[in-house]
């Protein structure tokens, strides 16, 4: 069994964040994650981080993980962690791959899942007009007319990218007014190709084989909305389940209680990004990995006293 000193689980700005300082703190490191970048990598511009006027999600993503190999962290990436307990005075993280690792300290920085629509038909058309993925998927939609579902910044922002590919998209929101940043509606409004949908909810997906319309849901008035395509974009919620065994202590929601110290009821477990409480009133990239640097200073104080 390998061993390290910490092993991060998450491979978004937090957890590669963590990894940085956890280095140049001469900790043996071990990222293990699904995708890099998380949902980072799925930005399709970035102009709000620091030192980048503009820079796609995936490229920034990139030179994280470039950044925190050059310091001398190891990180494996395309597979899940499948379980997470003590062992001793330490932990035993077990991979996808059946492999294990020994470590003295872990963060947890494996973000949310993205939120379901939760109406019939969404996942018999998933990858068949259904995408929680804009970046990835919004090429497919070319000269075609979609549909996001949301009203943050994000959800803006999608919409904003879809333009590029499709010849129409709506934005389907449930209020009266986008939550998304002055600028973002700056954009919206300017857009000839962009119809927002208020008041308005999806209750229902249509099509034989693939999606073809969407049945909506305004003020207790059905209609029914022929698209190619739909981008959900309506929040998401913590990857917490593995934690169990643990028993790090979360709220209702699922979201890590951490300290200001970014650890956790847990002795040796600490956490970092979007699964956090901290992270409850700005989930951005720049404060994801600030507080897997604030992980990484905890740990190392941690360890030195141990």
């Amino acid at each position: 069994m390998d061993k390290y000193d910490v092993v991060i689980l998450g491979a978004g700005p937090g957890g590669l964040g963590a990894a940085v300082y956890c280095a140049r703190y001469n900790l043996k490191t071990l990222v293990i994650g699904k995708l890099l970048g998380g949902y980072a990598a799925e930005a399709h511009l970035v102009e709000n981080y620091l030192g980048y006027k503009s820079i796609s999600g995936i490229e920034l993503s990139q030179k994280f993980k470039e950044h925190a190999e050059s310091m001398g962290a190891k990180i494996i990436l395309g597979v899940d962690v499948i379980s997470v307990k003590k062992s001793g005075k330490g932990f035993e993280v077990t991979s996808g791959e059946n492999k294990k690792y020994a470590c003295k300290a872990i963060v947890v920085a494996l973000g949310t899942q993205r939120r379901k629509l939760e109406v019939p038909n969404e996942d018999k058309f998933l990858g068949k007009g259904i995408s929680y993925c804009a970046s990835c998927d919004a090429p497919f939609f070319r000269d075609k007319i979609v549909g996001v579902v949301g009203g943050s910044d994000a959800a803006g922002t999608i919409a904003l990218m879809l333009t590029e590919h499709a010849k129409k998209v709506y934005i389907i929101y449930r209020k009266e007014e986008l939550r998304a940043e002055p600028i973002t509606k700056k954009r919206i409004d300017q857009n000839r190709k962009i119809e927002i949908i208020y008041k308005t909810v999806v209750k229902e997906l249509k099509g034989p084989n693939k999606l073809e319309s969407v049945v909506l849901d305004k003020e207790g008035k059905t209609s029914e909305l022929r698209i190619d395509g739909l981008f959900i974009e309506i929040g998401s919620v913590p990857s917490t389940v593995i934690l169990k065994e643990l028993g790090v202590e979360v709220t209702e929601e699922g979201y890590i209680k951490v300290k200001e110290d970014m650890s956790t009821s847990a002795p040796g477990v600490f956490a970092a990004g979007d699964i956090t409480t901290a992270s409850n009133c700005f989930r951005q990239i720049i404060t994801a990995a600030s507080e897997g640097a604030v992980a990484a200073n905890s740990i190392f104080k941690y360890l030195k006293s141990k």
